[in-house]
């Protein structure tokens, strides 16, 4: 009997482990993606790759809701297994998403990680800062936001204190007196 319950335990952590690393994206659409199709060879001549099924990862830049739908400007990052963009300064440039609907730019904000899968449709060209810059254009089939990582912030007890600077627990309730 102990070790069945031990023979389940262990099945159920396989299943947990198993499931935790599942990608984000649904197997249909990463069935269609073109997996020799590089970034940069899109980048270069997006046109030449219209529809294409590309799956890419990155930090948002700005989210805007137009007459079409929702264009969210991203930088690209390379991926981890399960299509999360990774916390390195690498990137091969910008691309485009656009979304047939509407999505809250508020919550599609910058430096938020999103994971989309779409279709490279064509090149944009766009103002950045003083130069035109050639965007892909994918249109989204499926998008993933991540969720925010809170940082913890670290708050030091701050010195002096007024009974001084040990901590609380060095101090007697009481001051002595001596009478």
């Amino acid at each position: 009997m102990e070790k069945e319950i031990h023979s389940a335990k262990l099945v159920m952590f396989f299943i947990l482990v198993i499931v935790g690393c599942a990608p984000v994206i649904s197997k249909d659409i990463r069935d269609q993606v073109a997996r020799d199709l590089s970034f940069k060879e899109v980048l270069q001549d997006p046109e030449a790759y219209k529809g294409k099924m590309v799956l890419w990862g990155g930090v948002i830049i700005k989210a805007e809701n137009q007459k079409e739908g929702t264009l969210i400007e991203v930088l690209q990052k390379p991926t981890d297994r399960e299509g999360r963009p990774k916390d390195v300064d690498l990137s091969d440039g910008r691309f485009l998403a656009l979304y047939d609907g509407f999505l809250d730019a508020a919550i599609y904000a910058r430096e938020r990680e999103v994971t989309i899968a779409g279709e490279i449709k064509e090149k944009r060209v766009l103002p950045l800062g003083d130069i035109q810059y050639a965007y892909p254009l994918i249109l989204v089939r499926q998008l993933h936001l991540w969720p925010a990582e809170r940082k913890e912030q670290f708050y030091p007890y701050p010195y002096p204190r007024p009974y001084g600077p040990y901590p609380w627990w060095w101090y007697h309730p009481y001051p002595y007196r001596y009478w």
